[in-house]
């Protein structure tokens, strides 16, 4: 018998996980301390409501006690979340006597987790930021060039993000800016605050470069463009994706990740700056991303090639085919309405862009009950997390 899998963290991502390993007949255990669409899946062989899952020493407790509780040693460990990777990474050498672990060393994390640490190794790489400042106090917010928009941001997202619910504010003039670095001491303290040039234009001029990286080389690889987030201007998570032919990304993903010595499941972010032709870093996700389904749809596999490694099966590489569209409808629809009472957007060139969708995030003819699940949750979910 195949080990078994256990996925931390049930919503619509580790959802995409547990189906393309159940549907192999690989027995998948769901962590969550948060009501979870992956309960009612037809391929989840058990469920586990954990009390928490943000605090790292409680964290490496209860995946122990549910590997010893469970028999689940040997089992391959999926993590869905950044404070669940950084966890791992940082208990590796303990974890990994109890599980398989495709979640690299904390060497290997540190710079993605970190974003001080991505852009001043983007920089020394060569690879395109956007311009960015470190004020360690007040008095460095005047070095800081507002002859455009800034926005300030968090170094770490989690601390952040728990807190405002948002990825980033915008920055206008020095009064705004002075208002949220206060505002952001309060939440995170000096070291964390970075200050970042606005690239212009949405979040149709984002892209991703996504793979299974070994090696020193992407064994599977998908590039994406995202056609729309949510929210619309500084987009927490991506609703409507499709894959791109893109070769300029991996160039600049692939010297990144050799540098850092990466294993596992990457997404790295950048966004086109038309003002100069050049895709420019965002973020490094050291995991799974929330539109991994859409590689299976593409020909990509991504959490089942990762199984086959760590197992000790062959991987074959792999390149995700052109042209293929994912959706998360729970998101896209209210955001598209949002956008469309605005005038960002048009009903009639909206609904088109749904004739062309090859797969939805959740719903499932094979495995509907997620997708009615969420439907219930949508209210909860819109309350706790903003969706």
């Amino acid at each position: 018998m195949n080990p078994s899998a256990v996925v931390v963290g049930g919503d619509y991502q580790g959802l995409g996980i547990v189906r393309s390993l159940g549907r192999r007949g690989v027995r998948v255990v769901v962590l969550d301390d948060e009501p979870s669409i992956s309960r009612v899946s037809r391929y989840t062989s058990a469920f586990e409501r954990v009390p928490e899952l943000r605090d790292a020493e409680e964290t490496k407790r209860i995946l122990i006690d549910t590997c010893t509780r469970l028999g689940l040693q040997g089992s391959v460990l999926y993590p869905t979340r950044e404070e669940t990777v950084a966890t791992i990474a940082a208990h590796r050498t303990e974890l990994a006597e109890y599980f398989r672990l495709p979640t690299p060393a904390w060497e290997s994390v540190q710079p993605a987790w970190d974003k001080r640490e991505t852009y001043q190794r983007a920089e020394r790489l060569g690879i395109p930021i956007p311009r960015c400042w470190f004020p360690t106090s007040a008095a460095d917010l005047d070095q800081i060039d507002l002859s455009s928009p800034v926005i300030l941001k968090p170094a770490i997202k989690e601390n952040f993000f728990y807190t405002t619910r948002a990825k980033a504010w915008r920055v206008d003039t020095r009064a705004e800016l002075a208002a949220a670095y206060q505002k952001a001491l309060g939440i995170v303290g000096a070291a964390e605050v970075i200050v970042q040039e606005l690239i212009p234009g949405g979040g149709e001029h984002q892209v991703a470069y996504c793979a299974f990286f070994k090696d020193g080389d992407a064994v599977a690889e998908m590039t994406v463009r995202r056609r729309r987030q949510h929210p619309s201007d500084f987009g927490r998570a991506s609703t409507y994706v499709e894959t791109i032919d893109l070769p300029e990304l991996g160039k600049h993903a692939l010297t990144f990740l050799r540098d850092i010595g990466y294993y596992g499941l990457v997404e790295l972010e950048f966004k086109e700056d038309r003002r100069d032709g050049s895709y420019k870093l965002l973020d490094v996700n050291a995991r799974t991303w929330g539109y991994h389904s859409l590689g299976q749809a593409a020909g990509v596999d991504f959490p089942y090639l990762v199984y086959r490694d760590q197992i000790g099966q062959p991987v074959s590489s792999a390149q995700a085919r052109h042209g293929v569209r994912w959706i998360r409808l729970a998101t896209d629809l209210p955001n598209a309405a949002l956008d469309i009472r605005a005038g960002r957007a048009r009903l009639g060139a909206y609904l088109k862009t749904l004739r062309g969708v090859d797969t939805e995030a959740v719903f499932s003819l094979r495995d509907p009950l997620p997708a009615l699940y969420e439907l219930a949750l949508l209210p909860y979910l819109a309350v706790k997390r903003g969706l």
